[in-house]
């Protein structure tokens, strides 16, 4: 039952559209509104299609269900008849002539009606439809988690190249001073022409890789709006997510554990194998008599009638029927029901070692992305300061041009592998999340961001 709990959040976002809006959605039509990725959670599971098309599934589910509750109720017919023949005919006997094919006759009436299988078929049939409600809603909530992942992936995405872009603006930056540098040198007669020309033509980089940072930004910001459903100016805010409060305690066995306990594919299919064993009884219900109750009232008219017309009749009728010889149907569908209840216990097996090995791998991925953002984060900080003096250097004459420009390129680089680090180390988090099947959780507020 635990994974139910998951339904009130999707249902409470699906059906409360102004739920899914930021704080600053209220304001002027031409104002950016800023969204968190909470915000973008929330919006996409409202807006999305797919997302859509999935709980209509459990919406089918529930009909299926409906139809097998209408199998265990008593149906109730009404019926007409209404019979001409050629011509009348009589017959003479002591008693006088009489009528025993009238010219024409009405017959109608109401009739109640009960037809189940000894082998409690119904009753069954009913079960499984309860629980295939309970499937799609467990389908219902991977096919949400799966594209809240599909989200984040588009907002890092974004992040990452707002922060190419402010790296590329920076680093033009520096290069137009190091250009103007050059310049004042070159009156002075400190340096030569080629100085100067290499200093535009490393400006001039620079500035295309400006221009294809803005570009990718655009790209990525029209992707993210698309996804998630934006239909006006938006900014990003951004969110430090911490892995610390989540897996602390938590080796990578618990965390096994909890995506076992829940993932909603690991449900699905738990209950998927339910299924199949009750199916299997379905198919060998089949070899138990039908019994039928009917309970009939009719009424009939002639024209013209007998003396000895019976007008109105109530009756019941008790029927069971066993087919003798089917050509071997039955046994066919026995024998395929246990095929598909191999196919369900394969699958759940199967299902149990993939999300064994996504949690193992979405685990290691975060603890890989933990330690290259430590180690990138002092390399910036190195080839920060290493900058600040190299061109303090290059300034009063004790660097040359080549030891700027090279220290100029370990920055950039530096700084653009770091921010793809810290990225990617918060996205690790979210697959992790995923992996375990809370990250549907975030739309509850328990989403560690900081």
């Amino acid at each position: 039952m635990k994974a139910l709990c998951i339904i009130p959040i999707l249902v409470l976002v699906l059906c409360n559209p102004a739920s899914a809006q930021p704080a600053g959605d209220s304001s002027g039509a031409n104002m950016p509104v800023e969204y968190s990725l909470h915000d973008l959670f929330a919006m996409a599971l409202e807006r999305s299609e797919r997302v859509k098309i999935s709980k209509e599934d459990v919406v089918v589910a529930e009909r299926e269900r409906d139809k097998a509750r209408a199998a265990l109720l008593p149906g109730l017919a009404a019926f007409w008849d209404y019979t001409r023949y050629s011509k009348e005919k009589e017959a003479s006997s002591s008693f006088g002539t009489f009528s025993i094919q009238p010219e024409s006759a009405t017959l109608w009436g109401l009739r109640l009606y009960q037809t189940f299988s000894l082998g409690g078929r119904e009753i069954t049939s009913y079960n499984i439809s309860r629980k295939g409600i309970e499937q799609s809603i467990h389908n219902f909530a991977a096919v949400s988690e799966d594209y809240l992942l599909e989200v984040a992936v588009r907002y890092f995405n974004v992040l990452k190249a707002q922060k190419a872009t402010e790296i590329a603006m920076a680093n033009e930056q520096r290069l137009k001073k190091y250009r103007d540098e050059a310049a004042i040198k070159l009156k002075i007669g400190e340096v030569t022409r080629t100085l100067l020309l290499r200093a535009e033509a490393e400006l001039s980089g620079a500035q295309s890789e400006l221009v294809k940072a803005e570009n990718l930004l655009t790209f990525t910001r029209a992707d993210l709006a698309r996804f998630a459903g934006i239909s006006r100016e938006f900014a990003i805010k951004e969110y430090d997510l911490q892995a610390s409060d989540f897996l602390a305690d938590s080796g990578l066995e618990s965390l096994r554990e909890t995506a076992f306990s829940n993932r909603p594919e690991m449900r699905s299919a738990a209950v998927q194998k339910k299924i199949a064993e009750d199916q299997v009884s379905v198919a060998r219900a089949a070899h138990w008599p039908l019994l039928t109750v009917e309970g009939v009232y009719a009424r009939r008219d002639e024209e013209p009638s007998s003396p000895f017309f019976n007008e109105e009749s109530i009756y019941g009728i008790l029927r069971l029927d066993l087919p003798l010889f089917e050509g071997g149907l039955r046994r066919a569908e026995v024998r395929e029901a246990e095929a598909r209840k191999r196919q369900a216990d394969l699958s759940f097996a199967d299902v149990k070692k993939t999300i064994g090995l996504q949690v193992a791998e979405a685990y290691l991925n975060v603890e890989t992305q933990k330690g290259v953002l430590k180690s990138l984060t002092d390399q910036v900080t190195f080839a920060r300061e290493n900058f600040v003096m190299v061109e303090k250097q290059f300034r009063f004459g004790l660097a040359s041009s080549l030891d700027v420009l090279d220290a100029n390129t370990l920055l950039v680089t530096s700084e653009r592998e770091l921010s793809r680090a810290r990225y990617n180390y918060q996205f690790a988090i979210v697959q992790l999340r995923r992996a375990t099947g809370s990250l549907l959780e975030t739309l509850n507020g328990s989403f560690c961001l900081k």
